[in-house]
């Protein structure tokens, strides 16, 4: 039996999106790591406290630069709300909360995307200005350099949070999606399940590319 499957992701997009899944996922462990002494012990791999450090610095440094690719490459299409369309759907919760026969349609991200999107960016840029000033805590003020630890910490807990919703709704919540981001194929019933008007789109302009595989 074959299977009719869309390329919905190309292999650039894949690899700007697990340069910051990876890098995040490694800032948040060795974050921990070194701000909480009774969890010192999550450094033992990397050769104590000063390799945990090391490593939080150099994927600071990944995680930037794939924060802005990532910022520039998806702004467009997840960045920006488009009404009332949207709206439909945030009040229909995406159908996720309860049961809906028909969900607001949306295009390519719905505003759960969009919000997660949105939450990375904004708090991943303030992470990495607020780490910046770490690294140079004799730029600014003491008074101002306790608000810095504040909002680093700040930024962490909401991405954090954010990461495990972002996880089940990419697996568990949406069975079939993950492949988007392994493989950058989606099967065209799950497509058409998950993104109907964008599946509409394409279509429409021609651009929806079936290929066949064995199932």
């Amino acid at each position: 039996m074959k299977k009719e499957l869309v390329k919905v992701t190309s292999g650039y997009e894949r690899f700007v999106h697990w340069m910051l899944a990876i890098s995040c996922l490694l800032l948040c462990y060795t974050g921990l790591g070194i701000m909480y002494k009774e969890l010192n012990f999550l450094g033992v791999i990397f050769g104590g406290l000063a390799g945990l450090a090391t490593v939080h610095d150099i994927m600071a440094v990944i995680f930037a630069i794939s924060l802005v690719l990532a910022i520039a490459m998806w702004w467009k299409e997840a960045g920006l709300f488009v009404f009332p369309e949207d709206w439909e759907w945030i009040k229909a919760a995406g159908g996720y909360l309860w049961h809906l026969d028909h969900v607001p349609e949306t295009g390519k991200y719905n505003p759960g995307q969009k919000a997660f999107f949105l939450t990375v960016a904004l708090c991943g840029l303030m992470m990495v200005c607020t780490g910046f000033f770490m690294w140079y805590p004799t730029i600014l003020p003491v008074a101002l350099m306790d608000w810095v630890y504040v909002l680093h910490v700040l930024g962490f807990v909401v991405i954090f949070a954010f990461f495990f919703v972002h996880l089940y709704l990419g697996t568990i919540g949406n069975p079939g999606s993950v492949s988007a981001m392994i493989s950058g194929k989606m099967e065209l019933p799950v497509l058409r399940m998950l993104h109907p008007k964008w599946v509409k789109e394409m279509e429409h302009e021609g651009k929806l590319m079936v290929s066949e595989e064995e199932k």
